[in-house]
C-alpha cells in the first residue's frame, strides 16, 4: 500500500514521457485521422491546435495541480481539496472502468490485426470489401476477439503490477521512444508513394471553405479527448511528480508531443489513402478495412502492415495502462488493498466487462440498453456523457473552487518560476473552458444541432 502513496517519477523527462503516454492513444492515430479528413484536412488541423490551446493546456494544468498538489489518487485528491467536490473523482473511477469496457476489445483487435500480420494470413484479403467482410466475421465471432481481448488485459495488469517506477515508468521510457520510430518510419514510407504528396497538402493546406460550425466543435472534442482529460489518468500520474517537476514545461511538453503523434499520423495515412485514390472521409472504418488493403499493394505489405499495427499496440497500451492505473491506486489507497491483489481485481473486473462487450457485437447482440449494444453503450456513456461533464466540472472546479494560492504555487513551483499568463489560465477555466465544454457535452447528447 506505501508503493503507491509513496512513488515517485524519476525526473522531468519520465514525468513528460509518462503523461505524453496517457495522452497518446488509438484517439491520435485513429481517430484523428479520419475526423481531420471529414472536416477538411488541414483547416481541421489549425482549428485543433488552437483548440489544445485554448482548452488542454488550461485544464491540463488544473488536473496537474490536483495531482501534484495532494499526492493522492483522484478520489482521495478532490476530497483532500474539497470533501463536496470528491464525486468528482467517482466520475474519474467510474469512466476509466466503463473505457477500459470497450477499450480493451478494440485493442484486442489490434492485437489480432498484428498476428495475421505477422502470418501473412491479412495478405489474402486484397480489397476493402473482402476487408470488411473479413472484419465483421472477425468481430462478432464468439471466440477469437474475447481471446486477444483477454491477452491484452493481461499485457496491461503485467506492467500495472510491476508499480509505478518499475512498470509504468519504464514501459513509458521503452515504448513512447519506439512509438515515434514507427511513425516516422511509416509516414517516410507513406510519403514516397506515388501521389503521396498530395495527401500532405490536404492535410498542411487549410480549405477553410469546408469549416461549419461541426468543425470547431469535432475539433474541441478530439483535443479534449485525446489529452485525456477528465479520466483522472492525469491527476494519477501527477499525483507521482517530484516537488521538482516543472507543471508548466511538462504540460507544453505533453501538448506538443501529444500532436505531433496526430500530425504524424495524418502524414502516415493520408499519402496512402491519396496514392490509392481513396476518399480521407473513410471514417472508423480507415484502420482496420482500409489500410491493410492498401498494405497489400506494397512491396512487403505484411512487413508494413505488421509495422502499423504494433504502433497501434503500442499506442493502445499506454492508455490501457493508464486507465488501469487509475482503478488500482484507487483500490489501493481508498479500500486499503495490496496494490498487486488491487491489480487483480481490477483486471479480473475489466476484462469480464470487456469480454462482455466484445460478445454483444455478436451472439449477445439482442441485448440492448436504450437501443444499443453493450459495446456501443459504454463508449456513448463515456465520450458524450462523463468525459465532457467530467472535463467542465474539473475547469469549474480549478477556477472557482481550487484556493487560487494553491494553484499559482503549484504552477510557479512555490515563486521559482514566472507564472506571467495565470490571470488568463483562471480566466480560461472559469468561463471558456466550461463553456466550450458544455457545448460538446449538450451537442453529443443531441441537445442541440448544427
Amino acid at each position: 500500500m506505501g508503493e503507491n502513496k509513496r512513488a515517485t517519477l524519476g525526473g522531468r523527462l519520465s514525468a513528460v514521457l509518462v503523461a505524453a503516454g496517457s495522452a497518446v492513444g488509438l484517439g491520435n492515430i485513429w481517430r484523428f485521422p479520419y475526423i481531420a479528413g471529414e472536416n477538411g484536412g488541414g483547416a481541421f488541423l489549425v482549428i485543433y491546435i488552437g483548440c489544445i490551446l485554448l482548452l488542454g493546456v488550461p485544464v491540463l494544468l488544473a488536473e496537474f495541480t490536483v495531482g501534484r498538489h495532494t499526492h493522492k489518487n483522484s478520489v482521495g485528491a478532490y476530497r483532500l481539496l474539497s470533501k463536496k467536490w470528491s464525486f468528482l473523482g467517482y466520475n474519474s473511477v467510474i469512466s476509466s472502468l466503463l473505457i477500459l469496457g470497450f477499450y480493451f476489445v478494440v485493442s484486442g483487435w489490434t492485437l489480432e490485426y498484428f498476428t495475421s500480420s505477422i502470418t501473412g494470413a491479412i495478405s489474402e484479403y486484397s480489397s476493402s470489401v473482402v476487408n470488411a467482410e473479413r472484419f465483421a466475421d472477425f468481430t462478432t465471432d464468439p471466440v477469437r476477439p474475447v481471446i486477444f481481448t483477454v491477452i491484452f488485459a493481461l499485457l496491461t495488469h503485467v506492467v500495472i503490477a510491476l508499480g509505478v517506477q518499475k512498470g509504468i515508468e519504464r514501459s513509458s521510457k521503452l515504448m513512447m521512444p519506439i512509438l515515434f520510430v514507427m511513425l516516422v518510419v511509416l509516414a517516410i514510407r507513406s510519403i514516397t508513394m506515388p501521389n503521396g504528396l498530395e495527401g500532405l497538402k490536404f492535410l498542411f493546406t487549410p480549405d477553410f471553405s469546408k469549416v461549419t460550425a461541426k468543425t470547431f466543435l469535432d475539433a474541441m472534442g478530439q483535443a479534449f479527448f485525446s489529452l485525456s482529460i477528465g479520466l483522472g489518468c492525469m491527476i494519477t500520474y501527477s499525483s507521482y511528480f517530484n516537488d521538482k517537476t516543472n507543471l508548466q514545461n511538462t504540460a507544453y511538453n505533453v501538448v506538443i508531443l501529444d500532436t505531433l503523434v496526430a500530425v504524424l499520423a495524418g502524414a502516415m495515412i493520408f499519402p496512402a489513402v491519396f496514392s490509392v485514390g481513396i476518399e480521407p472521409t473513410s471514417g472508423p472504418s480507415l484502420v482496420f478495412v482500409t489500410l491493410p488493403s492498401i498494405f497489400n499493394t506494397m512491396t512487403f505489405g505484411s512487413l508494413w502492415s505488421a509495422i502499423f499495427f504494433l504502433l497501434l499496440i503500442l499506442a493502445a497500451l499506454t492508455s490501457t495502462i493508464s486507465l488501469h492505473e487509475v482503478l488500482t491506486v484507487y483500490l489501493n489507497e481508498e479500500w486499503g488493498i495490496s496494490r498487486k491483489h488491487a491489480a487483480r481485481c481490477v483486471t479480473l473486473v475489466t476484462t469480464l466487462l470487456a469480454s462482455a462487450s466484445s460478445l454483444s457485437l455478436g451472439v449477445w447482440g439482442d441485448f440492448k440498453i436504450c437501443g444499443l449494444n453493450l459495446f456501443d453503450s459504454l463508449d456513448f456513456v463515456t465520450a458524450n456523457i462523463l468525459l465532457p461533464l467530467g472535463g467542465c466540472l474539473t475547469s469549474i472546479f480549478a477556477g472557482w473552487v481550487l484556493n487560487k494560492q494553491i494553484l499559482r504555487d503549484e504552477i510557479s513551483d512555490h515563486g521559482r518560476l514566472k507564472a506571467r499568463l495565470f490571470g488568463l489560465l483562471v480566466v480560461l477555466l472559469r468561463y471558456v473552458c466550461p463553456t466550450l465544454l458544455l457545448s460538446i457535452f449538450l451537442y453529443n447528447l443531441g441537445l442541440f444541432t448544427l
